[in-house]
């Protein structure tokens, strides 16, 4: 990655080799900015034109090494970036940011330095604050300009969608039967107090107990209601969850104060027990000895007698072994059986809190809008919310044998009186016929269109129209009837789209694809879809994610959540909401 920051010790003891670490990997500000000058990449990241609503939208085009950030109503940010390089590409596909951090540093390139940090897969590629030489130059992650990317970090949610596409596609608004509609939630309560509804459309109380972001600018009044009845929701089973932690807790401890009392009672009713078998034992002896001499000729009456008395004598121990058992359950067994009730309370009590605790997750998981995913590969439906798997199903896929391609299709807001929603999509794909790409041998560029001139070594693109047609050109609009065209194909059953619809917010997503899902669709990720065909060094390089060593700590490259060095902490902000 870039903005490597040298230790003391490297600094101290190898001070060419350091010079030389800052000139291939830059440092913690851009060189030109250090010398007093501007940096051309920073001057081609533009200005919003209007006013900006939550983005929806990253897409990056390799192609044209450039980032377009869209909101619902269209592009409100361009900027140049650097991708991965040949062997490292940043791989052709469908992500979403997972993790957000300010000041990050990587484990695996020599604690390099990643401003302003957006983790899209948990196994290191993301967007951040770098050096840009005009052509894909990182290790799969994807570089911006120092200010863009300070800019953009606090305007993203986690779960924004981000699309690499190989070309620079834009949204096409797109209409069509088979887009969900939204629909209200059934589990909602009916009533929510004007009040409530007040404070979530101005967000003027603790707006983050709402799961707003700190401005509300996307607030409409359903989304308040709905807000306002799901946190109603997460709020009763939160406290009911309390009151029955405090009886699981009570439980807990009557079943601890009783624990002494039921080992001594198990004791006792043991002996007693211990005492009435072996009673039960010398009676069969006994009898089988006194039966035995009873059916012998040569035993003589004396024997018999006497083997007739221990019998009677073991009856008798047996008849008052018994009664002291009988005693010792009548005494001791209420005491075993309070105990195994304190203890059995104490669990239905857990087992009733981890349950509330259940519901009131689920209501603040429908705070997030949701993920759909359809894959021609699998035959099946996908449904995730808030980075949680919470629906599987098959599907019917129409002539399931012919390629359908790779369609997003994202929900930017209610239309017609909070009865629809308005849709865009974005359609991605591999190499264009008779396109040869970039040119991998040059890291995708000529190199007499480049020259050194920043001081540090490393190259800038010449001011030639060539160039600056290339990071100008208008991103070409998706093709609506061909994402018309894979809608037609899908039949998903009414059970399912009914689901989906109490669900569907702002910020919704329907991905279609011939591919699968990708491994790297895992434990608290958004779906992950690469386009097989593209190369993929960027992911296919790092190794798989451990996921039970991760906590919500601060992330490293590679470790997602799992880095203890410095203690740092994650962004921690609400899963891409607009309320």
């Amino acid at each position: 990655m870039t903005f490597a920051k040298p230790s003391r010790f490297r600094l101290a003891a190898f001070p060419l080799v350091s010079v030389s670490l800052l000139a291939l990997l830059g440092a913690s500000e851009p060189a030109a900015a250090r010398r007093g000058q501007s940096d051309p990449d920073e001057k081609q990241a533009t200005e919003p034109a209007r006013p900006m609503s939550t983005p929806l939208l990253a897409l990056v085009s390799l192609k044209d090494q450039r980032v377009t950030i869209y909101d619902k109503d269209g592009a409100i940010l361009h900027s140049p970036v650097s991708s991965g390089q040949t062997g490292l590409e940043t791989p052709v596909g469908i992500y979403a940011v997972l993790q957000k951090e300010a000041e990050h540093y990587s484990n695996r390139y020599d604690d390099a330095s990643m401003p302003f940090m957006q983790r899209i897969t948990w196994t290191g590629v993301a967007l951040h604050a770098g050096a840009l030489p005009g052509y894909p130059a990182s290790h799969g992650c994807i570089r911006m300009p120092y200010k863009f990317a300070e800019q953009l970090f606090p305007l993203t949610k986690l779960g924004m969608r981000v699309i690499v596409s190989r070309y620079d596609v834009a949204p096409s608004p797109i209409s069509h039967p088979a887009l969900f509609k939204p629909a209200p939630l059934h589990d909602a309560p009916a009533v929510v107090s004007k009040t409530s509804q007040q404070v979530a459309v101005n967000g003027s109380d603790e707006p983050m107990k709402l799961g707003m972001p700190p401005t509300s600018v996307d607030v409409t009044p359903e989304l308040a209601t709905r807000a306002a009845a799901l946190q109603a929701i997460v709020q009763q089973k939160t406290a009911e969850a309390e009151e029955a932690g405090k009886l699981a807790d009570a439980a807990r401890l009557i079943a601890k104060q009783k624990s002494a009392e039921r080992a001594t009672a198990m004791k006792a009713l043991r002996v007693a027990e211990t005492a009435k078998k072996r009673a039960e034992e010398d009676v069969a002896d006994a009898d089988r000895a006194a039966t035995k001499a009873a059916s012998d000729p040569k035993a003589s009456d004396e024997t018999k007698q006497k083997l007739q008395g221990e019998k009677d004598k073991a009856a008798a121990k047996l008849a008052d072994a018994t009664q002291k058992f009988e005693a010792a359950k009548s005494e001791f067994q209420p005491k075993i059986d309070d105990y195994d009730k304190s203890v059995a309370d104490a669990k239905a009590a857990e087992d009733k809190r981890q349950a509330l605790i259940a519901e009131a997750r689920d209501a603040g998981r429908k705070m997030s809008p949701v993920s759909v995913f359809i894959s021609r590969a699998t035959g099946k439906l996908y449904v995730r919310q808030a980075f949680e798997p919470i629906m599987e199903v098959p599907i019917t896929i129409r002539d399931p044998d012919k390629p359908i391609g790779t369609h997003i299709y994202t929900a930017v807001d209610y239309a017609s009186g909070n009865s629809e929603m308005r849709w865009n999509v974005v359609s991605i794909g591999g190499r264009r016929p008779g396109d040869g790409g970039d040119d991998e041998a040059s890291n995708g560029r000529d190199d007499e269109d480049y020259y050194y001139d920043d001081g540090w070594g490393r190259p800038r693109p010449r001011r030639t129209a060539k160039n600056d047609a290339g990071r100008s050109a208008e991103a070409v609009p998706t093709d609506v009837a061909a994402a018309s065209a894979a809608l037609d194909r899908i039949e998903i059953p009414q059970d399912v789209r009914a689901k989906i619809s109490e669900l569907v917010l702002p910020g919704s997503s329907l991905i279609i694809s011939d591919e699968p899902a990708h491994k790297e669709t895992g434990k608290a990720t958004d779906f992950v879809v690469v386009i097989s065909g593209e190369p993929q060094g960027g992911i296919k390089l790092r190794p798989k994610p451990q996921y039970d060593d991760y906590y919500w700590g601060d992330g490293g490259w590679g470790g997602g959540w799992g880095d203890r060095r410095r203690g740092r902490d994650q962004y921690r902000g609400p899963i891409f909401q607009f309320w």
